[in-house]
């Protein structure tokens, strides 16, 4: 059984695999050691690999230093699929690698748009062997907040679904704005980049991947555990 633990900036997901398939995964509001090994609970753990972009995740490691078999904190030194062509491969967020890695072990030899629809939506490609890096701005949550937070008079919406469009409502332009927004973004991207590549394949994941899926045209694969497969793929590779 493998242990995944993903720390990412506002909550922390881990997931139980075994063989390649998750048994079991839940999200936490906080690395605390002793909390995470409740939820792995008594199973044999052959590894455990810790992703953060969020926090310092030593105490995860020695912890579960001495209750596995190895440990693999993930870094832009790791062992990946692809190499990487990146200037500051030091500031690069493991998740983005590690979706990386989930999007080529499920479409070896692609031209991969790999989009993660989060807290931030971070867009990146995968051609020709390497990470060629990406873009990043805010997501969903990020966008609605904003509006909210400088101006005067919008409220703060959070619906993600029965807006109209065009909106008749304040709450429907600003729900609709923001999410056809994102959505006609990630369309623009995925256009481009078919137009540059002869095997191109877009694939997304995050907690927003869902919503954006069916605005996309057909245009998009949605694996919404794309960066746990990808870190479990990573464990194995970095054995």
């Amino acid at each position: 059984m493998n242990l995944i633990i993903d720390i990412g900036n506002t909550s922390v997901k881990a997931a139980l695999v075994s063989e390649g398939v998750i048994t079991s995964q839940e999200r936490f509001g906080s690395a605390d050691p002793e909390v995470i090994g409740r939820f792995a609970g008594r199973h044999r753990l052959k590894g455990v690999i810790v992703s953060s972009v969020g926090g310092d995740p030593s105490a995860l490691i020695d912890f579960f230093g001495t209750r596995a078999e190895r440990v693999h904190h993930l870094t832009a030194g790791s062992v990946y699929p692809f190499a990487i062509d990146y200037e500051t491969p030091e500031t690069l967020g493991a998740d983005r690698l590690a979706a990386a890695a989930g999007a080529v072990h499920r479409h070896p030899g692609a031209d991969l748009l790999v989009i993660d629809a989060g807290s931030a939506l971070t867009v990146d490609q995968v051609t020709g062997g390497a990470f060629r890096g990406g873009s990043i701005s805010p997501g969903l949550s990020m966008r609605f907040r904003a509006l909210h937070e400088y101006t005067d008079r919008l409220p703060l919406v959070t619906k993600r679904s029965g807006f109209t469009f065009p909106g008749r409502t304040t709450e429907d332009a600003i729900a609709g704005g923001v999410i056809m927004g994102l959505a006609y973004e990630i369309i623009e991207y995925i256009r481009t980049f078919e137009k540059k590549y002869r095997n191109p394949v877009a694939v997304i994941t995050g907690g927003d991947g869902g919503v954006i899926t069916p605005l996309a045209g057909g245009r998009l694969l949605h694996y919404p555990d794309l960066v746990t497969e990808g870190l479990n793929f990573l464990l194995e590779t970095n054995v």
